[in-house]
């Protein structure tokens, strides 16, 4: 194992490599707890130095971490598989990937756009023209809604059982605490700019092929159904998948796959 420690404006990151699987520790001053970064190259990454490689960012649920799409699969199978750089940072636990209004501290979007992104950009051969974004539960959310702020950045992207309506659940899951909602009057304004349902015009601003998927006895499938009515009326190029599952790791290990293979097949068809 080969230890580094690599310094950045305003950002320190701490590399700890092991093959083709970096886990890399991020300090940011838009959060408040350094961001372990867990990322795995395809098999091949180290062949040829000139090769640049899709990128795909994962994002784990709520009161979950960098290490559990490795839990639920082999990402380093994935990444060997597809042919993606797999990247999964950590959420925090329960961040919403959002610039909480309410906790100054908890600045996730822009630890994503400023200090997560750009040091993906520089530090592996990344393909810039095909980055993508997808995620499970709350982490469904958070690709949604990340893509829907920088569209221009992704490719495409995606989500597997994602709470895409925050009102839906908003008294829990901290979701109050996040967003500063003290009381229901101020909730509508507050979570239609930050849930995905509220954002769906950005979405269709981009023009850009998207993915959702859900277990049929999923609690949170009522949500992706709606949402699914709400591409449509936008015209939302969106492949919608309903499989046999729950809110839980047998249905996203079964389910990721269609995922990587959507975007895929995306890299495929060229820009």
């Amino acid at each position: 194992m080969k230890r580094s420690l690599l310094f950045l404006p305003a950002l320190i990151a701490i590399s700890l490599i092991l093959k083709a699987q970096h886990q890399q520790i991020l300090k940011s001053p838009h959060i408040a707890i350094a961001d372990t970064v867990w990322v795995f190259t395809p098999s091949d990454y180290s062949k040829d130095p000139a090769k640049q490689f899709p990128v795909v960012y994962l994002l784990h649920g709520w009161m979950g971490s960098y290490h559990q799409w490795n839990d639920i699969t082999s990402c380093q199978s994935l990444a060997d598989r597809y042919g993606f750089i797999l990247v999964c940072p950590d959420g925090l636990t329960d961040s919403w990937y959002i610039n909480s209004p309410a906790i100054r501290e908890s600045q996730y979007t822009d630890f994503f756009f400023l200090d997560l992104f750009p040091f993906i950009a520089k530090n592996y051969r990344i393909d810039a023209g095909n980055v993508f974004i997808t995620g499970l539960s709350m982490g469904g959310h958070g690709a949604l809604y990340l893509f829907a702020q920088k569209p221009d950045l992704f490719r495409s992207a995606g989500s597997l059982s994602g709470v895409l309506d925050l009102n839906f659940c908003r008294t829990e899951y901290r979701i109050d605490d996040y967003l500063g909602i003290k009381n229901k009057k101020s909730a509508d304004k507050i979570l239609n700019r930050y849930t995905v349902s509220g954002n769906i015009k950005k979405i269709a601003a981009a023009g850009k092929k998207i993915i959702v998927s859900c277990g049929s006895s999923d609690p949170f499938l009522k949500l992706n159904d709606h949402f699914k009515k709400q591409c449509d009326a936008k015209k939302i190029d969106i492949t919608y998948l309903i499989t046999p599952g729950g809110h839980d790791y047998p249905y996203w290990k079964s389910a990721i796959g269609a995922h990587l293979e959507f975007f895929r097949r995306i890299v495929g068809a060229g820009h």
